[in-house]
C-alpha cells in the first residue's frame, strides 16, 4: 500500500509577525532556501510521490514556488479559509489521501532524519502497521504531547501539553500512519466534536498498541516557528548539516 504525505502549512504564524502578515511561514528563509524546501526534501527523500500541501490565503505563494512538483510527482494544494484546528485541516485533505498510509508532516520542523527505510516497511507491511511517532529528548517538553510509559518502558498513553510532564520525551510534527488513521480521525471526531488535536488520534493508537516511537537520537530536529529557531537553522544550513534537497 502506497504511503502518501500530507504537508500542514497552515495556521497564522503569529510568533513570526510582522513578516507573515505578507508571506506563509514556510517560504520564510533558511539561509538561502524557505522553510518548505526543507520539509519537502525530507518528503521526497523518503521516497514519496504524491503530496498534498494544506495552507492559508497565501497558498498561491506556495504553488508559484513548489509548482507541480518534480518528475513523477502529483502535488495538490488544499486552502484553510480560516485556521479552525488540526482537525478540520486535515479533514480537507481527505479527498486526495483516502485508502493509503500516510505521513503526516507540519511544515515548521526541520530535521536530519531519513524516513526512507521506514516509508518503506510501511508501503510492504500487508496490514495495519500501526503508526510511527517521531520523537525527541527534551529539558523542557511542556509544549509537546509527552509520552508516558510503564515500568516497563512500554508507551501506555500521551500528556498534551502538560505542566508536569509524565517524561522527557516529546512527541510532534511528523508522524507515519496506516491505513486505520481516518476511521481514528472519525472516532475522534465523535468523542470530541472539531476540538480535538493530532495527539487524540495518536492516543487512538496507543489504546491499541500499535504506536511505536521513533527517536531521532543525535539526529537534529529544528521547530521553525520562531525568529531565534530560523536563526539558528540557517546558521546550520550554511554549515551544511541541513538537506533541501530531494535526493541524498
Amino acid at each position: 500500500m502506497k504511503v502518501k504525505a500530507i504537508l500542514v502549512a497552515g495556521g497564522h504564524g503569529s510568533r513570526l509577525y510582522p513578516f507573515t502578515k505578507i508571506t506563509q511561514k514556510t517560504l520564510l528563509p533558511i539561509y538561502d532556501r524557505p522553510v518548505i524546501d526543507y520539509a519537502l526534501g525530507t518528503i521526497r527523500r523518503a521516497g514519496i510521490k504524491n503530496i498534498t500541501i494544506i495552507s492559508n490565503q497565501f497558498i498561491g505563494q506556495i504553488a508559484k514556488h513548489v509548482g507541480s512538483g518534480l518528475a513523477g510527482e502529483q502535488i495538490h494544494y488544499v486552502l484553510e479559509e480560516t485556521p479552525e484546528g488540526v482537525a478540520k485541516a486535515l479533514n480537507l485533505a481527505r479527498p486526495h489521501n483516502e485508502n493509503c498510509r500516510l505521513l503526516v508532516y507540519f511544515s515548521d520542523n526541520i530535521t536530519t532524519i531519513e524516513l526512507a527505510d521506514h516509508v518503506e516497511r510501511f508501503t510492504k507491511h500487508e496490514s495495519n502497521p500501526g503508526c510511527l511517532l517521531l520523537c525527541r529528548d527534551e529539558e523542557q517538553p511542556q509544549a509537546f504531547g509527552v509520552a508516558k510509559f510503564d515500568d516497563a518502558g512500554k508507551i501506555v498513553d500521551i500528556v498534551e501539553k502538560p505542566q508536569n510532564p509524565p517524561s522527557n520525551i516529546a512527541i510532534g510534527g511528523i508522524y507515519l500512519y496506516d491505513e486505520q488513521f481516518w476511521s481514528l480521525v472519525d472516532k475522534c471526531q465523535i468523542e470530541y466534536g472539531g476540538k480535538f488535536s493530532i495527539t487524540d488520534v495518536n492516543r487512538k493508537y496507543v489504546e491499541k498498541e500499535q504506536a511505536e516511537l521513533l527517536n531521532i537520537g543525535k539526529e537534529t530536529w529544528v521547530d521553525c516557528g520562531t525568529p531565534e529557531s530560523l536563526l539558528a537553522a540557517s546558521i546550520m544550513a550554511k554549515e551544511g548539516k541541513l538537506n533541501p534537497n530531494p535526493f541524498k
